[in-house]
């Protein structure tokens, strides 16, 4: 198909991504490597501007770059809490600014991953160039209580900008034209086959699999998980996968030591390898405080892992209580522990029932959906 594209349709991405050299090829944050490799069905080309993370060289999760049609350029990282954090920001915009304009200029379509400090530069950038064409995706939480730079970001995406369009987590009241609900993709036609798959053969076992994909931080809420499983003894409980990596992860595993059932920490792990445990999982447990919408909520419903999460941001727009998955609602160790419980005690019928909700509605999960809205909704191509 990009073989009959006209030769000016190149797409330039304006992010904070990771990315890291190891023995000369370059790799990145592995869904966003996935998603921009799939919008090359669209683009002839893209550049893709994201922070150099030399500390990242041996994280898993990081995927080549396998297309020589995705150029990258490297900005130092900025960020961070203390003051001297915020003054190396300040000091780094002239350089960023600079870098981001002159790409700005050498591109019609340009794709910018918010919240971020790049995307912000190009906020303020793009009502200089109303013949260029803006697609901001804004990835958190569209409505929660947010920091200051964060809220400043989502204030200015909300003015309407004639040159561009804003695509967000879930559906609003009062929403302008010019911001558009959004799924993040995570499934291609493979992950759809192999998961019906699943759907079909999967079953309530003699022991029930239990599994968490996230950063291992106090906003994801892992802790709570352990704590409720610390109170639940039942002999059907199977094995709780806990993947991801972060600060709280030598705390979880002494937090481990004390609970009778299973717990594996997996640490950070391949994508495949991730699927290969959704298979052998029969929920998520996703207690986050804020969230966006995660893309491995639907990884996992495509996998028959039934979504027991905390009722935030849009979730509620595709987790419907006791129908498709749980809500934890309020997000607490009692009222998780008590869902737990329901799960364990589900049958066959339910089970199934969910799981065939879920395989249904994690099509709009997928790259083919994605690259279609992207072409039919943001892009005048």
């Amino acid at each position: 198909m990009s073989k009959h594209l006209s030769k000016d349709r190149k797409l330039l991405v304006v992010s904070d991504t990771g990315m890291v050299q190891r023995n000369g090829k370059m790799f990145a944050f592995g869904p966003v490597v996935k998603e921009l490799q799939e919008i090359l069905v669209i683009f002839d080309s893209i550049t893709w501007i994201g922070f150099n993370r030399p500390d990242q060289i041996e994280n898993a999760s990081y995927l080549e770059i396998p297309s020589e049609k995705i150029n990258t350029i490297l900005l130092k990282r900025v960020g961070g809490t203390s003051f001297l954090d915020k003054l190396k920001i300040i000091t780094n915009y002239p350089v960023m600014w600079h870098i981001i304009l002159s790409e700005i200029k050498k591109h019609q379509y340009i794709h910018v991953r918010a919240p971020s400090n790049p995307a912000y530069i190009s906020m303020l950038l793009s009502k200089n160039y109303p013949e260029k064409q803006f697609w901001f995706k804004y990835a958190g939480s569209w409505i929660e209580k947010a920091s200051f730079f964060y809220d400043l970001q989502r204030k200015r995406l909300k003015k309407y900008q004639e040159n561009y369009k804003v695509t967000v987590n879930g559906n609003w009241k009062y929403q302008p034209k010019h911001i558009v609900a959004f799924e993040n993709p995570c499934l291609n036609e493979e992950d759809r086959l192999e998961g019906e798959k699943i759907v079909m053969s999967k079953d309530l076992s003699s022991e029930i699999n239990y599994c968490f994909v996230g950063g291992l931080n106090e906003n994801k809420g892992v802790l709570k998980i352990l704590s409720a499983f610390s109170e639940i003894e039942k002999a059907n409980i199977g094995t709780l996968h806990i993947i991801g990596d972060g600060a709280l992860k030598e705390a979880l595993k002494e937090k481990a030591l004390a609970i009778k059932n299973k717990v594996i920490i997996h640490g950070y792990i391949s994508k495949q390898e991730i699927i290969e445990l959704y298979k052998t999982c029969h929920f998520i447990i996703l207690p986050s405080k804020s969230e966006g919408f995660p893309k491995v909520i639907g990884e996992a419903m495509n996998y028959s892992c039934v979504p027991i999460v905390s009722n935030v941001s849009c979730i509620n727009q595709y987790i419907e209580n006791k129908k498709n998955g749980f809500l934890i609602e309020p997000n607490t160790v009692v009222v998780l522990k008590k869902i737990i419980l329901q799960s364990l005690s589900l049958s066959k019928k339910e089970y199934n029932e969910m799981n065939r909700i879920n395989y249904i509605l994690a099509e709009k999960f997928t790259y083919a959906n994605y690259n279609a809205r992207i072409s039919n909704e943001l892009f005048k191509l």
